[in-house]
């Protein structure tokens, strides 16, 4: 008999898109996503839809001559909801999509903008909105909306030193006025940790497989968890609450399944230790991190050392015959999310049972 407390992946919605898809999102606080992506001929689409009496309705296109890749609404308040964006020719640029007018551009990268995120638009006391963008030229920027021009932070190889492709940047430890992390994962493995307030590299690892996304378990909080996901089938979970100076952070690493890429993982907002991963395959798997009875020892120098603790897969299901390139989850509703593939699906998807892990 089937365990009633497993949780379940149902595809709630499925809509098929005449165009390549690359990123999802939530429009915080109401029942609309925005999907962006590229027309066949090259042009940029951010695509509006709300779900109404169970079916996802498109209600508006915007539409401008450079393929989108990437967006975020982390740096806007819920009442603004303003969205930013990354695209194929290094612009970043913040939409008002009432008005589906620009208010903010800047082109500062030379190459696509790979990933983006935003921080300080919906959360108060942890700092200033800014958003962060990662692209092939190399380069970490963070950029203030407030301020126009330059980025606020540039991140970048020293002169002569090799430029690797950005493939994911996060924000994390943003839990009062100054402080605030960006990690940022590259197609070599290499996976960098940027403390913003002293402006220094905090700690550096190299994965082995090119960093597909990172994301903290909680932008918001001192930090705790960080997860990272790569080519080849992997991600590592990071214990981040105690750095180690000469072993750095504590981490488990999963590499059972043969998935191919794992593209994205994102974390539940309701449960922190609740997290999901989409692969190469089409598979979509639920996990809970399980901590250790005690997080951190000490080593016989006297020093603290972090001690990683376990996952559990609670559920895995293939939704799609093509690599699922994003999942966002809903703030409001717990198990609601929007997720895309290459497949040009995108699906409105629901996961039961969350509030018994």
């Amino acid at each position: 008999m089937e365990n009633e407390d497993i949780p379940q992946i149902i595809t709630h919605i499925e809509s098929n898109l005449n165009h390549s898809i690359f990123d999802c999102k939530w429009i915080p606080c109401s029942a609309k996503f925005a999907v962006i992506g590229c027309m066949p001929n090259g042009t940029g689409t951010i695509e509006i839809f709300e779900i109404t009496s169970g079916e996802a309705r498109k209600i508006k296109t915007i539409e401008r001559p450079q393929s989108f890749k990437c967006g975020t609404f982390g740096a806007s308040s819920d009442v603004e909801r303003k969205l930013a964006t990354g695209d194929f020719k290094g612009t970043m640029e913040i939409w008002d999509l009432e008005s589906s007018s620009r208010v903010f551009i800047t082109k500062e990268h030379t190459d696509i903008i790979n990933s983006i995120d935003g921080m300080g638009g919906n959360v108060s006391n942890c700092g200033a909105p800014e958003i962060v963008t990662g692209s092939r030229d190399g380069t970490v920027k963070v950029w203030d909306p407030r301020q126009r021009g330059k980025p606020v932070a540039n991140m970048q190889p020293a002169q002569g030193e090799a430029r690797r492709d950005c493939w994911s940047v996060a924000f994390g430890n943003s839990f009062n006025d100054a402080e605030r992390i960006v990690v940022a994962g590259y197609d070599n493995g290499d996976l960098k940790m940027f403390d913003l307030r002293t402006m220094s590299l905090r700690w550096e690892c190299n994965l082995k497989n090119g960093v597909c996304s990172t994301e903290f378990d909680r932008k918001d909080i001192p930090m705790n968890k960080l997860v990272a996901t790569t080519l080849e089938g992997k991600f590592h979970v990071f214990d981040v609450r105690t750095q180690n100076p000469a072993k750095g952070f504590a981490q488990v690493l999963d590499n059972a399944t043969k998935t191919g890429t794992v593209w994205v993982a994102r974390h539940l907002p309701q449960n922190r230790d609740v997290f999901v991963t989409c692969a190469g395959n089409g598979q979509v798997t639920l996990w809970k991190y399980e901590y250790p009875e005690q997080r951190f020892r000490t080593d016989d120098k006297g020093v603290a050392c972090g001690v990683a603790g376990k996952l559990r897969r609670l559920q895995r299901m293939v939704v799609s015959c093509q690599p699922i390139n994003s999942w966002d989850w809903n703030r409001d509703h717990t198990g609601l999310a929007v997720a895309t593939a290459y497949d040009q699906c995108v699906r409105v998807m629901v996961i039961t049972k969350l509030n018994l892990h």
